[in-house]
């Protein structure tokens, strides 16, 4: 009787290890709260793949605008956060959601418009473009949704001397979406549109759209990591995010972003800070 006993409380403490393990297996992943740009780019299903096989943690991504991802993060619904407005960004950390922004890479933005280019901005200056845009009443659409693109291209705007806020030209369109749907909305009316160039490379319903405006470097675009500080939110899991924050910025990271191409041509640069 005493052997059965033992027995049975042997088989018990197996099946509760056997309950407990698949949970804890479960617990190996992370919210990352990310730009609809590394999403719809294709950089993240090449990513977070080698981030699994390296360290056996999955990444569920909620994709969309910077400022969005940033509300999600101080809402405490991701445990890092990965975007390209350093403005925002460098407020976050002081604002105490994070304790450090981690530059991770870089690209740029493109405008993108008809071939005919009827509004004659073709050329490397984004200001000038802009001002010809605006002046000629052609259709630009903005995605209009706080995003980084987005913000970046208000900032453009008032780079050529028109506040949107006060003074929209005349053929200026908000569409509140992400930069996939800005591009189709483009496409389908020829109008003028700003894109990250991941984006723009990824996408395949072109029509008559191409790049007319590169090079000038306001359309310089780098990406930063923020894990979520856990003293703010105690739920978040700060120790499997910072194991991607690590990855990211470490030469195998690194490395995996200067992989990714799009038809041949690098998508992304690696730009992280040498280790300290």
């Amino acid at each position: 009787m005493a052997l059965i006993s033992r027995l049975r409380r042997a088989t018990c403490v197996a099946l509760a290890f056997c309950t407990v393990l698949p949970a804890w297996a479960q617990d190996r992943y992370i919210t990352m709260a990310s730009t609809t740009s590394t999403e719809q780019s294709g950089l993240f299903p090449h990513l977070l793949p080698l981030f699994k096989q390296a360290t056996g943690i999955d990444v569920r991504v909620v994709a969309v605008g910077t400022g969005q991802a940033l509300d999600l993060a101080r809402r405490g619904d991701a445990d890092v956060v990965f975007v390209h407005d350093t403005a925002a960004e460098e407020k976050f950390v002081a604002e105490g959601w994070s304790k450090e922004r981690r530059p991770v890479m870089y690209n740029d933005f493109v405008l993108v418009g008809p071939a005919g280019d009827p509004a004659q901005l073709q050329g490397r200056d984004i200001a000038a473009a802009l001002g010809k845009l605006a002046a000629r009443g052609a259709v630009f659409v903005s995605r209009g949704d706080k995003s980084g693109t987005h913000a970046a291209e208000l900032r453009l705007w008032k780079k050529a001397g028109i506040d949107i806020a006060t003074a929209r030209p005349a053929g200026y369109r908000e569409c509140g979406c992400g930069m996939g749907p800005a591009l189709n909305i483009a496409s389908a009316s020829n109008a003028y549109v700003l894109s990250d160039r991941g984006t723009w490379l990824n996408f395949r319903n072109r029509g008559e759209l191409k790049i007319l405006v590169e090079g000038d470097r306001s359309l310089f675009n780098p990406y930063g990591v923020m894990v979520v500080d856990p003293a703010r939110h105690p739920h978040v899991k700060a120790a499997l995010a910072q194991a991607f924050a690590d990855w990211v910025t470490s030469p195998a990271g690194q490395a995996a972003i200067a992989s990714y191409k799009i038809g041949g041509e690098q998508a992304f640069f690696p730009d992280a800070a040498p280790a300290r």
